[in-house]
């Protein structure tokens, strides 16, 4: 997969788990794609060390769920760094 297919798999993961998770998530579009090129790589990372699968083509369903599933993990974590950043 090249560098165009890991920006739109990021920026469609990231966008995914940002509507999964409720909440008001700070960021736009660049921060999207930041967490969910980081969450494919840790999905990908966690996919072949716990289950032995790993990130395959971009059609692949299962880079697809590793993908999205590292992106809520990430999210979760930049949502308890950023927590006492905003501002009520």
């Amino acid at each position: 997969m090249g560098i165009i297919g890991w920006i739109v798999l990021g920026l469609v993961a990231g966008a995914i788990a940002k509507a999964i998770l409720p909440g008001t998530q700070g960021g736009g579009w660049i921060i999207t794609l930041i967490l969910g090129v980081v969450g494919a790589l840790l999905g990908g990372f966690l996919g072949s060390v716990l289950f032995n699968v790993g990130l395959g083509g971009f059609f692949d369903i299962t880079t697809w769920l590793l993908a999205i599933g590292g992106a809520i993990i990430v999210l979760l974590i930049y949502g308890l760094v950023t927590r006492g950043s905003r501002r009520a």
